[in-house]
């Protein structure tokens, strides 16, 4: 039986949520600030609360800033013309290992209840390094509801530099990369790494995009990407564009414009920036409450209307850089929330995969929340058919990194999470996980681990929803 009051009205949220009544679910500007109390892998977060602060509601606002056609039109033809999402798969030179070959450290790493239905491991490099560390996912039916893109079904893995790695050089500090995972034969996964960066110089030239890479969604044709580095021109959402993927022609260290051509730090792909959503106030902090929050993980919601992007900031934190955290933020103590919430995309045809901004390009968060489930990391937001409501998933961390994590459904009601059968404990779930991102059209939340004092530990994994549903039911 779903849990207690999903069909049901919920008078006092109802009364501050207008904007989503009945099975419209329609996001409206009416935006509510939701709070719950303090949760680890054992004691339930308990029921959310409404908050409806106008001034803890307008600290989510953005502003969006786009790069010039001009520039990005000049940038391209430079570099020999735009390649395809398709062309870069079909160069995918690293191999995944399924789940029968991944090792037993690795397999350690998956969820205990309900159980990955599928499971790939990294190429050997790519699973042992130190220099590259995964933080997030999306994939093609994020991009579009049947699934696939060019005939394609893909995975996509943002990867951040390790800035905590001895004698790392500066110039490489906050690179992002994505892996594209060629998924259309589900027992022969492959990649190919393609690098982040944004155009310069009218687009003569690029630079690299800092970003932590905490989180990432493809909806249409644009992907977005967290970047917070602690820099206060980085603290943002950058936007790139799936149909720009530029070659370089020189393989060096450098990353931009270099002597016989365009390098980027040996990857053979780039793909530039579009634009990005920056709040005006400047730079972002985690002062709970009072400030422009910091971006960790993002995710989509294909089940509001318009969709929407979801989005969270890291549990515990105070606003200070250089952490172990999914932005690098390090935590000031248990007690301390962390806030989700959700910005509307845009409904018009000329803006594909864009957010929804006003016309003075400013982007306010329709719905949001606060969760003190500890450890919290990645976020999805999903309405199932027949709920007058989304629920709310929050995968957490467990503080013994050792162990478990725990995926919590939170709602007005309450909060629940998976019971292992071996222990009784709610630690069910994969150790250190990361973004999570539904795959509407298999029904399967997939995520991928990472944990920077044990590589060995990293595994990309899907689990059907209804499964999790049924293990919190």
């Amino acid at each position: 039986m779903r849990h207690r009051g999903r069909h049901r009205r919920r008078g006092r949220g109802r009364a501050l949520r207008a904007g989503l009544a009945g099975t419209a679910f329609a996001l409206t500007a009416a935006a509510t600030l939701i709070s719950t109390s303090q949760a680890a892998g054992g004691d339930t977060p308990g029921p959310l609360t409404a908050l409806t602060s106008p001034a803890e509601i307008d600290d989510f606002r953005l502003r969006e800033s786009l790069t010039g056609e001009p520039a990005l039109d000049t940038l391209t033809d430079a570099m020999g013309g735009g390649v395809t999402v398709h062309e870069v798969l079909r160069d995918a030179d690293h191999p995944m290992r399924n789940e029968d070959d991944c090792s037993d450290s690795e397999r350690s790493a998956l969820p205990v209840e309900p159980t990955a239905t599928r499971a790939y491991c990294w190429d050997t490099d790519d699973a042992t390094t130190q220099e590259w560390l995964p933080r997030s996912v999306t994939t093609s039916g994020d991009a579009d509801e049947d699934g696939t893109w060019g005939g394609d079904r893909v995975i996509l893995a943002g990867w951040t530099h390790n800035d905590r790695r001895a004698g790392e050089p500066a110039a490489d500090r906050g690179l992002a990369r994505v892996a594209f995972i060629d998924a259309s034969d589900p027992d022969d996964l492959k990649y190919r790494w393609v690098l982040l960066v944004a155009p310069r110089d009218g687009g003569r030239d690029f630079d690299p995009v800092r970003s932590r890479a905490g989180g990432m969604v493809w909806y249409q044709d644009k992907l977005i990407v967290t970047a917070s580095t602690g820099a206060a021109h980085d603290d943002a959402l950058f936007v790139f564009d799936l149909d720009r993927v530029l070659r370089t022609d020189v393989s060096d260290d450098a990353v931009g414009r270099v002597d016989g051509g365009w390098s980027a730090h040996h990857h053979r792909y780039v793909l530039p920036a579009v634009g990005s959503y920056r709040p005006p106030g400047g730079t972002c902090t985690a002062a709970h409450g009072d400030a422009a929050p910091c971006f960790s993980s993002l995710s989509l919601d294909r089940t509001s209307v318009p969709h929407s992007l979801v989005a969270t900031e890291p549990a515990g934190s105070t606003g200070s850089t250089g952490s172990t955290g999914s932005t690098g933020r390090s935590g000031s103590g248990d007690d301390a929330p962390a806030r989700v919430w959700r910005y509307p995309f845009s409904t018009s045809a000329d803006r594909t995969g864009l957010l929804g901004a006003d016309p003075f390009g400013r982007i306010d968060a329709v719905e949001a929340y606060e969760t003190d489930a500890a450890g919290a990391r990645g976020v999805l937001s999903h309405r199932h058919p027949g709920a007058e409501e989304a629920d709310w998933y929050v995968g957490g961390t467990h503080e013994n990194l050792g162990r478990h994590g725990t995926l919590w459904r939170q709602d007005e009601d309450g909060a629940e999470a998976a019971e292992c059968t071996a222990d009784g404990s709610r630690a069910c779930w994969g150790r250190h996980t990361e973004s999570l991102s539904y795959w509407q059209e298999t029904g399967e939340l997939w995520t991928l681990t990472e944990r920077p004092d044990a590589p060995s530990e990293r595994v990309l994994y899907a689990v059907p929803l209804a499964s999790v549903d049924e293990a919190l039911d």
